[in-house]
């Protein structure tokens, strides 16, 4: 048996605290600092999911990982302008990893702070310094470059957790965790997230561009390591707005909605034209920007706080100009880990430019759900699998 000790479990009070295997070596090793518990979740949970995204793309995938579920996924595709610099990315051209990354704790800034980074693919320099200067606890990677190593251990004066784990490294088919004393067992989720999950188109409009089927696995992928109930949005390549661990389906659908509309809106001239003093970091610009782009800005405003983190006092961006943006976003996909129950789901997803749809399908009002996508021109494919994940 090997085993590792951990920082502490769930909370600080719950020590000792280790992860172990009961045959053979464990696939990890601690490259530098000293993970907890939920660290090591984040990190075995996000590492899966970026692998699957390498096999079912071919790209180089990362993740964005909170508290078990992912906040940003996505793979290494060229970033725009402007996703430059909503992003914050200082260099013109970086790796595809990198990219990943960048895309990956992009897709929900606010979410994404104090994260777990999980890579696909050897953690190069340009990787490295997308991380630098980002608050993140921690990376997993199959390796490091010699040079990335030197960057990231400068992190958190030195303390920031690094993670390697085997790539080669395959579990056992069976597994375990013990709830109030009461171990529960089963067969580990492998199903393969694959283009034949995505044939059974169920609406009248069958069109379905190679780019949004990319964009459908994405998602699902996604939702096999987010915690149930769980929706999440996706455009380009990458995550959008994830809905986790909600107890009802629209709420789910709702929250990650309003996510994909932040980061539509991240993207507004107003937003890009915000007068913020130079000396102003990531971590107080994206928390401002997300109180700008709400409808709590207009009573924030006049707080001398906020006031004090821009040049001059910027206008309003009003309801009107927010929905008027939104409309004009077209494309996104949208997977579900269980059928939709209603239309109402559906409903909301239009709103935030969804027209890709992939759920299970299964329930007693699947008519009205395809009646719901067929008065959008949507497409939806009914998958017959469910990926609860808990």
């Amino acid at each position: 048996m090997t085993e590792l000790e951990l920082k502490y479990g769930c909370n600080p009070n719950q020590k000792p605290s280790r992860i172990f295997m009961d045959e053979g070596d464990l696939p990890v090793q601690v490259l530098n600092g000293n993970p907890g518990y939920i660290n090591f979740l984040d990190a075995l949970n996000g590492f899966q999911l970026v692998s699957e995204l390498k096999k079912a793309t071919g790209i180089a995938s990362a993740a964005s990982f909170k508290h078990v579920s992912p906040a940003g996924a996505a793979i290494g595709l060229a970033l725009s302008e402007i996703e430059k610099e909503i992003y914050f990315a200082k260099k013109t051209d970086v790796s595809p990893l990198a990219s990943a990354y960048i895309r990956a704790r992009g897709a929900d800034r606010v979410c994404s702070y104090g994260d777990w980074a999980a890579l696909s693919d050897i953690c190069d320099e340009d990787t490295a310094l997308a991380l630098l200067p980002e608050v993140s606890d921690g990376v997993i990677a199959p390796d490091y470059t010699e040079a990335a190593l030197k960057i990231l251990k400068k992190k958190r004066n030195g303390g920031y957790n690094i993670v390697q784990i085997d790539p080669s490294y395959s579990p056992n088919i069976l597994e375990k965790k013990d709830v109030y004393g009461i171990t529960f067992e089963q067969n580990r989720n492998n199903i393969a997230i694959e283009a034949d999950l995505l044939t059974k188109i169920v609406t009248k409009n069958k069109e379905m561009p190679d780019t949004a089927a990319r964009d459908l696995l994405i998602s699902l992928i996604t939702l096999k390591y987010t915690q149930s109930n769980s929706v999440c949005y996706v455009y380009n390549g990458q995550t959008i707005g994830v809905g986790a661990g909600q107890q009802s389906r629209i709420h789910c659908t709702r929250l990650a909605g309003s996510k994909a509309d932040n980061w539509w809106l991240r993207q507004h001239p107003k937003v890009l034209e915000l007068p913020f003093r130079s000396d102003i970091g990531r971590a107080v610009r994206d928390n401002t920007i997300d109180i700008y782009i709400s409808d709590d800005f207009d009573d924030v405003i006049g707080n001398d706080v906020y006031q004090s983190f821009f040049t001059q006092k910027p206008n309003a961006l009003s309801r009107g100009e927010r929905m008027e943006w939104i409309s004009t976003k077209l494309g996104a996909s949208l997977g579900s880990d269980a059928f939709f129950p209603f239309g109402d789901n559906i409903e909301r997803a239009h709103k935030s430019g969804v027209i890709f749809v992939a759920q299970p399908g299964g329930s007693i009002r699947d008519d009205d759900v395809i009646n719901t996508c067929d008065k959008h021109n949507m497409v939806m494919a009914f998958t017959s699998t469910r990926l609860f994940h808990h």
